[in-house]
C-alpha cells in the first residue's frame, strides 16, 4: 500500500482502520506542493473503501505531527502561485471534513501553520504533552491560507483566534485542551496506543449514525439554530431506516454488545 507515496504512508493497523501519516520527519513533516498531492490520492483511496470506519492522521517521527508548509518553496512563489497553495491546502483540509468517517489527528509534536490547519479539519485531536500548536504565518509577513484562520475562530472563538493568528504566539496542549481545541492530552510514549483504542472504539459503533452525527455538526454550525435541529431530526429520522438501528435496540434489550454493519 505504501509503495507508491515518498513522503507519506496509508497503513491498516486494524479491522476498518486507516493510519496516514506524513513522512518527512528530516523536514519536521513539512508540506511541499509533492506531499500535498499524495495526501489528497491518500484521503481518496480512504474514501473509496466502504469497508474504512476510521482515519488516523499523524506525522512521523517525536518532534513533528506537520509543522507547517515546506518554507523553502515560498521564495518567489508570487501571488497565483500562493493562491493556487492555498487552495490545494484548503481542499486537502475540506476532504478530511467531508469523510463519511470520524478522523483523529494524533498530534505528536508541533503542529503549526499548514500543520494546525488540518489538524483543525479533523474531528478529534489527541495530543501528546509535548505538542505545540499555532498560527505564526504573521512572522513570515503572510496570513493563514489553509483554513486556519476560520477554522480557528469556529473552535476557540474570535477573539483568541485573532490573538493566536495576530501574534503567531504558540500553545502547548494543555491550554489547546482549555481552549476546547484539543481533545485529550496524553504521555507521548501512549499517543498512538491511545490513538488506536480510540479507534477501535470508534470502528465498533453504527457507521451511518457516525456519519449523520459528523454531517449534522459539520454543517449546523453553519445554519440558523432552528434549520440546524431541523437537519439533525431529518438524520434522527434516517438512522430508523437502518439495520443498524434495529440491532442497536435488540443489543440493548437482550444485554449483549450491538454489532454494526453499517446497513
Amino acid at each position: 500500500m505504501n509503495t507508491k507515496y515518498q513522503n507519506i504512508t496509508l497503513e491498516q493497523p486494524g479491522d476498518g482502520i486507516y493510519c496516514l501519516t506524513v513522512n518527512r520527519p528530516k523536514q519536521m513533516n513539512s508540506l511541499n506542493q509533492d506531499t500535498i498531492g499524495e495526501l489528497a490520492a491518500a484521503i481518496a483511496t480512504v474514501k473509496a473503501d466502504k469497508q474504512a470506519r476510521v482515519l488516523l492522521f499523524t506525522g512521523a517521527g517525536e518532534k513533528a505531527f506537520v509543522a507547517g508548509a515546506d518554507i523553502s518553496q515560498f521564495k518567489g512563489l508570487g501571488s497565483l502561485k500562493a493562491r493556487e497553495l492555498g487552495l490545494a491546502g484548503q481542499d486537502i483540509a475540506s476532504s478530511l471534513e467531508q469523510l463519511d468517517i470520524p478522523v483523529v489527528a494524533a498530534v505528536n509534536g508541533f503542529a503549526l501553520g499548514g500543520g494546525c490547519e488540518l489538524a483543525m479539519a479533523c474531528d478529534w485531536i489527541i495530543a501528546s504533552e509535548n505538542a505545540k500548536f499555532g498560527q505564526p504565518e504573521i512572522n513570515l509577513g503572510i496570513m493563514p491560507g489553509f483554513g486556519g484562520s476560520q477554522r480557528l475562530m469556529r473552535l476557540v472563538g474570535k477573539a483568541m483566534a485573532a490573538e493566536l493568528c495576530m501574534t503567531g504566539r504558540m500553545i502547548n496542549a494543555e491550554e489547546g485542551q482549555r481552549l476546547g481545541l484539543v481533545n485529550r492530552v496524553y504521555a507521548a510514549g501512549d499517543l498512538m496506543d491511545e490513538a488506536l483504542k480510540l479507534a477501535k472504539s470508534l470502528a465498533a459503533k453504527a457507521p451511518i449514525a457516525l456519519k449523520f452525527i459528523k454531517q449534522v455538526l459539520r454543517d449546523g454550525q453553519n445554519m440558523s439554530l432552528e434549520n440546524a435541529c431541523t437537519l439533525e431530526a431529518e438524520l434522527f429520522g434516517l438512522c430508523f431506516s437502518t439495520q443498524d438501528q434495529e440491532e442497536g435496540v435488540t443489543a440493548f434489550l437482550e444485554k449483549r454488545p450491538a454489532k454494526f454493519e453499517g446497513v
